[in-house]
């Protein structure tokens, strides 16, 4: 009986990649990398932060202003294009300072929870104007265009 010897010189065959692969590939890389910094980019502005609301309720008391209440959170990407689209641009920092008393308040501060839970706020950005004494003139969950917004705050 004879055995057929098999031959284990199996070449490995690499199939060279075509270079549009490399190409769309490193592209994708750039691409998704740029759009993650761009998500968390938020240029500074001159808008005035306070993060107490108390604070903020003298201070819109002895200046006839309101207040705007923007919550908001480090790990929030449409809260830092809201920072970068609207609260940046000139015309809207100038009708903020005319009209409103600003607060910050970052939802995962736990000095924040008893606010959170006044406003009943569930998501992030929320956006919410209130007079001095704590009444909701309007508000808006959501990132909100720079249109929109100034409509918002002209109007109270």
């Amino acid at each position: 009986m004879k055995t057929k010897k098999i031959s284990s010189n199996v070449k490995s065959s690499k199939k060279k990649t075509h270079p549009f692969w490399s190409f769309f590939w490193l592209t994708f890389l750039f691409v998704s990398l740029w759009y993650a910094w761009y998500s968390f980019y938020a240029p500074s502005n001159n808008i005035v932060w306070e993060n107490n609301i108390e604070s903020a309720q003298k201070l819109a008391s002895n200046s006839d202003k309101n207040i705007m209440i923007f919550f908001t959170a480090e790990w929030c990407s449409p809260c830092r294009i809201m920072k970068r689209q609207v609260f940046a641009d000139k015309e809207v920092t100038k009708a903020i300072s005319e009209k409103v008393v600003t607060v910050e308040i970052d939802m995962d501060d736990p000095n924040a929870k008893a606010l959170v839970k006044q406003y009943n706020i569930g998501a992030t950005p929320t956006t919410i104007f209130i007079n001095p004494q704590g009444k909701v003139m309007d508000y808006a969950v959501g990132k909100v265009e720079k249109a929109k917004f100034l409509e918002m705050l002209l109007s109270i």
